[in-house]
């Protein structure tokens, strides 16, 4: 029988303990199990972007894989901690918002609270001490007390975010709007700039803004061999409007 695999999206980074103890603890419960991280340098306490970003991820991700994401700033608090079963994925986290956006892209799916807290568990580290033993017994098929609950933080959010999300090692930024939704005579404005589309890099002038669906199915706005981000003076939560034609802005 094969093995379901553990896929981890954290705003942890990868510098300091935190990744690595999480590891360790999935590899206790869980040693038999293959994990791999999605990334771990997702939008720092902030669930509503990085729904987005987990979101389009998953698309590249294996069907049956148990995503553990944790971007948590309430950790400590009485909110919840939600296993949703999805269509193509297990949903292991906090009930923030953080896969709120992946769920509705994977409907149907089905929402459970997570009935059961480890005796000892830090108030300041859930992933660690909660939710990875929580995603490593899944996968082990260890039981874990779970009951019902209707969807909660983040199903009033919109299908696309019209902001940064994310900014890349390349300076490049990649926007919270599905590559389908626009068409390629579209303009987007970002703090009074007006950017055209191309299809590459290489379409454009050196040092030239352009936008395109990358390789995640989301929009993303880069420069030929600069940063866009210090074209723009932009970061994530920078709002991008839509230009479908030349008198309106969306």
């Amino acid at each position: 029988m094969l093995l379901p695999m553990i896929a981890m999206f954290t705003d942890f980074g990868r510098d300091g303990p935190y990744v690595g103890q999480m590891e360790a603890v999935l590899a206790s419960v869980a040693p038999d199990v293959p994990r791999i991280s999605l990334m771990h340098d997702a939008p720092v306490c902030n669930p509503r972007l990085s729904a987005y970003l987990l979101a389009a991820l998953l698309d590249h991700v294996p069907s049956g894989v148990i995503v553990l994401a944790v971007v948590d700033p309430g950790v400590g608090t009485r909110r919840r901690g939600l296993v949703i079963h999805a269509r193509s994925h297990v949903l292991v986290g906090p009930d923030n918002g953080l896969l709120a956006i992946a769920a509705r892209r994977q409907r149907p799916s089905t929402w459970h609270f997570i009935d059961w807290r480890p005796e000892g568990m830090s108030n300041s580290f859930h992933g660690r001490d909660w939710f990875a033993p929580v995603a490593a017994r899944l996968a082990a098929g260890k039981e874990v007390p779970l009951c019902p609950c209707a969807p909660g933080i983040g199903t009033e959010w919109p299908d696309s975010c019209h902001e940064i999300i994310y900014v890349d090692h390349f300076g490049n930024l990649m926007t919270g709007i599905w590559g389908h939704e626009l068409g390629e005579e579209c303009r987007l404005c970002v703090k009074g700039r007006v950017i055209t589309h191309a299809r590459t890099f290489a379409e454009v002038p050196e040092g030239a803004l352009f936008w395109y669906a990358n390789s995640q199915g989301l929009i993303e706005i880069a420069a030929n061999r600069r940063r866009a981000a210090d074209c723009l003076d932009a970061a994530m939560g920078t709002r991008v409007s839509v230009i479908p034609d030349a008198s309106e802005i969306l």
